[in-house]
C-alpha cells in the first residue's frame, strides 16, 4: 500500500526541507552535502558530536548525511585480520605452512587438528536428544566444525556476533515508512529525468532485486547449515530477514513508480552486465547447498571460507557499491529522494552484513590457521581482482556517457580503492597501490569510524528506524 501523504507537495523546486532532508538544487552538480539553513521550517542534520542535538535517523524523515547514517550502523569488524606471527616478509610471501604448522599431510598434524572429530562437519542442531548430557561450555564453541549443542544460545563465546544481532534489531525499518510521492511525480514528468538517469534507476533496481534474493538463498540454503555457532546463527537469521526486506523495498519502488515488473525482476536474465554478476555468484551457493557437502576437511573448509569471501567481501562489499553511489548521487541532487532514502537504509544494513562476514572470516582463520595458505590467499586475490573488473564493466554499462557529474573511469578508481580496503580487512595485501577515493562524500560509509568501542557500551532503548541511544 502506497504512502500518499506527501510532505513534499508544498516545498517547491528547492526540495524537501523537513528535518534531516537535503536542501540541494536539482541542478547542483557539486560533490558536497549541503543542508538548509536552520529556520522554523527546516532543521539541519543532527550529528553525534553535539550531545544536545542527537542524530535523527528514521525512515520517512528523508535523506540524512552519511555521518549520521553510519553512526547507527553498529560496530566495525573487531576480529584481527592478521592474527599470525609478524614477519619482515611481505604478507603474500609468508611461508605459513612452514612457520606455523607441520605439513597438512602429516599424520601427527591430522591427529592434532581433529583429535575427536570425524570429517563430516559440525553439529546441525538436529541431533538426537541426549538426556543427562553436560552443559555447553564457552570453550566447546567454535565457528565451524563444532560438535557442541547448537540449540543453546548461551554462554556466548563471540560477543561481537551477539552485539551485531542487537544492533541490527535496533535498526529495524520498513519500506512503506518512506514517502515515494516526490519520486512518482518526478518519474511521471516527461522532463523530470534524463534517459540516462532513468536507466540508472531501472538498472540498479534490476540488479539489486536479484542480488538480495541471491544473498538470501545463499544464507538459508548454504551458509546457515555450515556455521556451527548459535550466536552467529542468530545474526544470520536476522540478516536473512533483512535481505527479504530489501527485496520488498525494490518491489515497493517498482510499484510506486509504475515500472514494468517483468523488466526489472527478469533483468538478470536479459542484461549482460547484470547477468554476469549473478552468474558469478551462483556456483558458490550451489556447491555448499549440496546435501552431501560437509565441512571438516581442509579442502571443504576452504570451500566454505572461499564462499564467505565471495558473498560478504565481494558480492556485498564490492558489487553493491557502484549502484549505491549512483542512486545516492541522485538523492543528493534532490532527484528520486524516496528511492535514495530506501537505498540509504539498505546501504546501512549491507555495511553491517559485510562487517559481520569479515569477523566470521577472520575468526575462522584464527581457529583454523592451516586454511590460510599462500596458495589460498592468492586465489582470493584473483577473485577480488576479477570482481573489480566485472563491477567496472557494470559502471560502463549503466552510465556510458557520464551523468550526475560521474563517469565510468571514476568508478574504476573507486572500486580499486574499495578493493584495497577489503583486502586489508581480511589480511590480504593491497592490490592497487595509490588508488584514491574520488567520492569523498562516501568516506563515512567506508571508514565506519565509531565513537565508542561497542564492548564498552550498550543499547539502552529499542527504537524503530535505528535512532540508537548509547550510554
Amino acid at each position: 500500500m502506497l504512502n500518499w501523504d506527501d510532505p513534499l507537495a508544498t516545498t517547491g523546486t528547492a526540495g524537501p526541507t523537513s528535518k534531516g532532508r537535503l536542501a540541494v538544487d536539482s541542478t547542483d552538480q557539486s560533490d558536497d552535502w549541503t543542508a538548509a539553513p536552520e529556520t522554523e521550517a527546516s532543521v539541519p542534520f543532527r550529528t553525534r558530536s553535539d550531545p544536545e542535538r542527537p542524530a535523527q535517523v528514521r525512515p520517512g524523515e528523508g535523506l540524512v548525511s552519511n555521518t549520521d547514517l553510519m553512526a547507527t550502523a553498529g560496530a566495525a569488524p573487531v576480529v584481527d585480520p592478521n592474527p599470525f606471527p609478524a614477519s619482515e616478509l611481505h604478507q603474500a610471501e609468508l611461508a605459513i605452512a612452514d612457520t606455523l604448522l607441520p605439513p597438512e599431510t602429516s599424520e601427527t598434524w591430522q591427529a592434532a587438528r581433529h583429535p575427536d572429530d570425524d570429517p563430516t562437519g559440525g553439529a546441525t542442531g538436529l541431533e538426537t536428544l541426549e538426556m543427562g548430557a553436560g552443559r555447553v561450555r564457552v570453550d566447546d564453541k567454535k565457528i565451524i566444525n563444532c560438535r557442541a549443542d547448537l540449540n543453546q544460545l548461551v554462554p556466548f563465546k563471540y560477543e561481537w556476533a551477539w552485539q551485531k544481532y542487537l544492533d541490527a534489531c535496533a535498526n529495524h525499518w520498513m519500506p512503506q515508512e518512506i514517502n515515494m510521492n516526490a519520486d512518482i511525480a518526478l518519474w511521471k514528468d516527461p522532463k523530470g529525468l534524463t534517459e540516462d538517469e532513468r536507466t540508472i534507476i531501472k538498472r540498479n533496481l534490476g540488479f539489486f532485486s536479484t542480488a538480495d534474493s541471491l544473498v538470501a538463498n545463499n544464507l538459508v540454503l548454504a551458509v546457515y547449515r555450515h556455521i556451527s555457532n548459535p550466536e552467529c546463527r542468530q545474526y544470520l537469521l536476522r540478516q536473512a530477514f533483512e535481505e527479504a526486506l530489501h527485496t520488498h523495498a525494490y518491489q515497493y519502488v517498482v510499484e510506486s513508480l509504475g515500472l514494468d515488473e517483468g523488466e526489472i525482476f527478469n533483468m538478470y536474465r536479459e542484461v549482460p552486465s547484470v547477468a554476469r554478476k549473478a552468474e558469478w555468484a551462483l556456483p558458490y551457493t550451489r556447491y555448499l547447498a549440496d546435501p552431501h557437502f560437509k565441512t571438516g576437511t581442509a579442502e571443504n573448509d576452504r570451500r566454505l571460507l572461499r564462499e564467505l569471501v565471495a558473498f560478504y567481501v565481494i558480492f556485498e562489499g564490492i558489487f553493491f557499491y557502484v549502484g549505491f553511489v549512483q542512486v545516492l548521487s541522485m538523492g543528493r541532487r534532490n532527484k528520486m529522494t524516496g528511492t535514495a532514502e530506501q537505498f540509504q537504509y539498505i546501504l546501512r544494513d549491507e555495511s553491517m552484513h559485510m562487517n559481520f562476514g569479515i569477523d566470521v572470516i577472520n575468526q575462522i582463520k584464527i581457529e583454523n590457521p592451516h586454511l590460510w595458505s599462500p596458495e589460498f590467499k592468492q586465489e582470493l586475490v584473483t577473485m577480488i581482482r576479477e570482481a573489480v573488473s566485472m563491477e567496472s564493466q557494470y559502471a560502463h554499462d549503466t552510465m556510458p556517457r557520464g551523468v550526475l557529474g560521474l563517469n565510468a573511469p571514476m568508478f574504476e578508481e573507486y572500486l580499486q580503492f574499495i578493493a584495497n580496503r577489503r583486502c586489508a580487512q581480511i589480511g590480504l595485501p593491497e592490490q592497487y597501490p595509490g588508488a584514491t577515493n574520488p567520492f569523498p562524500w562516501m568516506s563515512e560509509v567506508l571508514d565506519l569510524k565509531k565513537e565508542k568501542n561497542f564492548f564498552e557500551t550498550r543499547v539502552t532503548e529499542y527504537q524503530t528506524g535505528g535512532a540508537l541511544n548509547w550510554d
